[in-house]
């Protein structure tokens, strides 16, 4: 199949997910299904685009099966993460919970226009694995396995971080989460989100991919949007509204992204 009609099959698809997350959450008056959604749809869109047939290469080669796995159980685990997070009918997710009040009653018009933007991120995340699907040089080297690594290590550490801050709620001790991971970094959660995209280069280039630079487009992007438009701004903005002093107390220690040692000693430990 061309890559064009792969890459096209695959915006129409997220283009409708994401308009059925919109509906989803009309509905059910949470807009915390949207994440759900949107990382169930891209795992499976990048998983299927993954295994597209390459012309030449006489089947699937082994590295599809590797990026298909790989995205497919990204997106797995992250979907029914949110999936048991949103269920329960608790507060809305804190970011969509602002948009809800700062944009008012042209919320669901502004909501639905903000999806097709996630769709189409969520489309170059698709042409990020494809790309690194169709690197079909003859077997599997260090590169490939060090981007199993990557990829593992990433996905067990962004679910340490959510199952470390569940635990913090469920202890309904209020204050700030800065336990395990979250006293090295303020969104370990987006940290792991990103490295897990920077596994994709690595399989591109593998054996000689010819083009690897395309999927460095994924990890950058992801970087760009979790960093400094709809991750941390956002949600940190919240954060002071709601913590306040605490909450400025926690930013002077603790690094903003990237895992770091405290500056001062912390006010709890895990």
């Amino acid at each position: 199949m061309a890559a064009i009609w792969v890459l096209a099959a695959a915006a129409v698809w997220l283009v409708v997910a994401m308009a059925g997350a919109w509906a989803l959450q009309r509905a059910t008056c949470n807009a915390g299904w949207v994440d759900a959604v949107w990382s169930g749809a891209t795992g499976l869109g990048a998983a299927l685009a993954a295994l597209a047939p390459v012309p030449g290469a006489g089947g699937v080669h082994v590295r599809q099966v590797l990026a298909a796995a790989m995205a497919a159980s990204w997106g797995a685990r992250l979907a029914w993460h949110i999936y048991l997070r949103t269920k329960g009918g608790g507060p809305e997710d804190v970011r969509y919970a602002t948009f809800r009040r700062e944009w008012g009653a042209d919320f669901e018009k502004r909501l639905f226009s903000f999806l097709m933007i996630q769709a189409a991120a969520a489309w170059v995340l698709v042409l990020t694995v494809f790309v690194a699907a169709r690197n079909v040089s003859p077997g599997l080297g260090v590169l490939d396995l060090a981007a199993v690594a990557l990829l593992a290590g990433s996905v067990a550490g962004e679910g340490q971080a959510d199952a470390q801050l569940q635990r913090f709620r469920q202890a309904g001790s209020g204050g700030i989460c800065d336990m395990g991971l979250w006293g090295w970094s303020r969104h370990p959660n987006y940290f792991f989100e990103f490295l897990g995209w920077c596994a994709y280069p690595l399989l591109a280039v593998s054996g000689g991919g010819e083009r690897w630079a395309i999927a460095l487009l994924g990890p950058a992007m992801m970087f760009w949007l979790l960093r400094y438009v709809s991750g941390v701004p956002p949600l940190e903005a919240a954060m002071l509204a709601r913590r306040g002093e605490a909450f400025r107390e926690y930013q002077a220690r603790v690094s903003v992204f990237f895992p770091w040692p405290w500056r001062k000693k912390a006010s709890a430990s895990f």
